[in-house]
């Protein structure tokens, strides 16, 4: 299946969090989107893997992506090495995406910046034709995608981009809050309390979307940054 975008992000809640209402609208367009989870976010303090996988696929049958898969890399202790890259390469192989987008460049959960730069050179690395790698007993085609984007997470980061997501802002709420062990806890239950589970968290999200909105006049947008400079056809088409 070849996608025009994939999401691809280490742990499943932050291709929602980061890029839930620019994946919501392009399904919405008829685009192909697909999520790429890196980790099963087994180190999370609340849930589990288990309860993480049933949210996840929760979160993506509200956003209506064409494909959720999981690497499986070990969360919190992947590494940048041959292996991973070699995992990561094998589906931007399958996919052939046309756009990815992926985790900050740098942030305060140190797994974020060190995913970017293991997608950052898997992705180089897909398009070189000696390397090799198989899907179904067939050598796969060399693949790079067009342009590659990074999320803005935690800490804040000025954007390159932002996207207007105002029309999708309930999308993207609900796909988040499809992980009922991570956010919006009322503290009643048994689990300790995170910095993302307080109720305060989803406000905050909230805040920073119709921050980069009031930037190019809408009401919720979302950034991204590019290690490129961007170039457009048409200066005209700009809000």
């Amino acid at each position: 299946m070849k996608l025009d975008l994939l999401v691809v992000t280490v742990h499943p809640d932050d291709a929602e969090l980061g890029a839930g209402g620019t994946i919501a609208k392009y399904v919405s367009e008829g685009k192909k989107v697909g999520i790429l989870d890196l980790t099963r976010g087994e180190l999370g303090t609340r849930g589990t893997a288990e309860t993480r996988k049933i949210e996840s696929t929760r979160a993506a049958e509200i956003l209506g992506v064409s494909t959720r898969e999981n690497v499986g890399l070990r969360d919190g202790f992947f590494e940048n090495n041959e292996e991973s890259q070699l995992a990561i390469i094998y589906y931007i192989r399958k996919f052939q995406p046309e756009i990815v987008i992926t985790n900050a460049l740098d942030d305060r959960h140190p797994d974020h910046g060190r995913a970017s730069k293991l997608v950052n050179d898997s992705l180089f690395l897909s398009g070189l034709r000696r390397i090799n790698t198989q899907q179904d007993g067939q050598d796969q085609e060399p693949f790079r995608p067009r342009l590659q984007l990074q999320l803005i997470q935690d800490k804040y980061i000025k954007p390159d981009i932002v996207v207007d997501i105002t029309d999708y802002w309930d999308i993207k709420e609900r796909s988040i809050l499809a992980y009922t062990t991570q956010f919006n806890s009322s503290g009643e239950d048994l689990e300790p309390q995170t910095y993302i589970s307080n109720p305060d968290f989803m406000e905050s999200t909230r805040g920073r979307a119709n921050e980069f909105g009031r930037n190019i006049q809408v009401k919720y947008a979302e950034g991204f940054t590019a290690r490129k400079i961007l170039g457009i056809r048409d200066i005209f088409n700009l809000i």
